[in-house]
């Protein structure tokens, strides 16, 4: 058996290296190669859309500069807050430690000012770019297998991914169990002679609820009801999502006992419902409105 092994699929990896290449003694990690690729793909689909709805593209093209910035940044500090690591490690992203919330926040920060100095509206801007930030968000995900982190506890189900426990860092075999990360226990499986530990590709979990949120968003998009109708689906697609596959996750970012993205996770869905009623029955009175005014007109 390889260095990571689907046993139920029978599908085995022999070995998984985190560097993809070197340039000049430096190591390019696949995890920032696909966070580059989904964020050009991202870009690419904000563009074709901004196209689509007869919006300015060069528009866009400048706003995904600053979002790509802000992003990491945000993803950055988030990470470094809720990690309790200290903020002037900020700059050695190398060594690991982004979390997406921060990245969503960051490139939140970034729409909102943009908007405002380009007087755009927030909620088409916002419909507008959605699809591309789900895009990177798929491919982003799949650093995380390179990497062996950001997976869940134990499991026996269909997806169970054995991960080759002395390729796992945070990872102490003691015995017939291992220890990650101080705090999180796994029995060890054994396939072939070699130790494993078994857990919940949470990775893929949420790559492929985030490709089924972007099919259900393209193709509702054309159909909306509102402006700002594809983000708050968005919002609410994958607070859940998220809610769901935190809750199966063994690294989980705490503040005491409370795990911080399932609690930010519910906070989104709870929004995004409450805005998502306003933005239509504000949608509605004024189609009510416009017609009376037809009314009368006539």
């Amino acid at each position: 058996m390889g260095d990571i092994y689907f046993p139920h699929i029978n599908i085995s990896i022999e070995s998984l290296d985190r560097v993809a290449f070197s340039i000049f003694g430096i190591n390019i990690y696949w995890y920032g190669i696909f966070i580059a690729v989904g964020a050009i793909l991202g870009v690419m689909l904000a563009l074709n859309e901004a196209k689509r709805t007869g919006q300015s593209q060069d528009m866009y093209s400048d706003f995904a500069f600053a979002a790509i910035i802000s992003g990491i940044a945000g993803a950055r500090l988030y990470y470094l807050i809720f990690h309790g690591d200290s903020l002037m490690d900020f700059f050695k992203i190398r060594e690991g430690g982004l979390a997406i919330y921060g990245g969503i926040l960051g490139g939140l920060a970034a729409a909102i000012v943009f908007v405002r100095l380009k007087k755009l509206s927030f909620l088409k801007f916002a419909d507008t770019v959605i699809m591309g930030l789900l895009t990177g968000q798929i491919f982003g995900r799949w650093g995380n297998f390179f990497n062996r982190e950001a997976f869940g506890r134990y499991t026996d189900n269909l997806f169970a991914m054995a991960l080759k426990a002395d390729t796992v860092n945070g990872l102490a075999v003691k015995g017939q169990t291992a220890l990650y990360q101080g705090n999180v226990e796994y029995p060890i499986v054994t396939y072939s002679g070699m130790d494993y530990i078994q857990v919940h590709p949470t990775f893929l979990y949420e790559s492929l609820w985030n490709l089924a949120l972007l099919i259900i968003i393209f193709m509702c998009r054309k159909h909306k009801k509102f402006q700002g109708q594809l983000a708050v689906m968005y919002c609410f697609g994958y607070g859940l999502g998220r809610f769901w596959i935190e809750s199966l996750r063994s690294d989980q970012l705490k503040i005491g006992n409370i795990p911080v993205s399932m609690l930010v996770s519910a906070v989104i869905m709870t929004g995004a419902v409450a805005v998502g009623i306003v933005l239509y029955l504000r949608e509605k009175q004024n189609y009510g409105t416009i017609e009376q005014k037809n009314e009368k007109s006539s």
